[in-house]
């Protein structure tokens, strides 16, 4: 599969396993990012089709993160994937924009599922469908 895909997580063992488990799920293009700072930057450079994000990082925290990435392109993608599981956790990051949630410890099945209903949500870019003034083209 040809999305781009970008793990961010600073434990280093949960970027490994997600690259492995998207990588066995037929995803190729992986980056990975170990903070919110690296993840920003790789956002701007690459815009990925989807970002798997952590919540709970040093540093700049996910939600933070979340926000920032969706600033600069508010049609983006973005899983949370984090070991908060919470109810109002899962419902602030919905609010903000995230477009779905996989709880740790996950299983392959779980994170390819979260990943491919998230990417199925249509073309993520606002010229898809839109005039420059986010009119509907006919």
């Amino acid at each position: 599969m040809d999305a781009k895909i970008l793990v961010v997580d600073d434990a280093k063992f949960m970027r490994r396993l997600l690259r492995q488990m998207l990588g066995e799920g037929g995803y190729r293009d992986i980056e990975e990012a170990a903070d919110g700072d690296e993840a920003l930057l790789r956002f701007r450079e690459r815009r990925p089709d989807l970002v798997l994000l952590d919540i709970t990082m040093p540093g700049t925290p996910g939600m933070a993160v979340l926000s920032q990435m969706l600033a600069i392109d508010p049609t983006a993608r973005v899983v949370i994937c984090s070991a908060v599981g919470q109810e109002t956790v899962m419902e602030s990051a919905r609010r903000a924009g995230a477009c779905g949630f996989v709880r740790k410890p996950f299983s392959q099945p779980e994170l390819l599922q979260a990943v491919s209903a998230a990417l199925a949500r249509g073309d993520r870019r606002p010229e898809a469908g839109k005039t420059e003034k986010g009119e509907r083209k006919l």
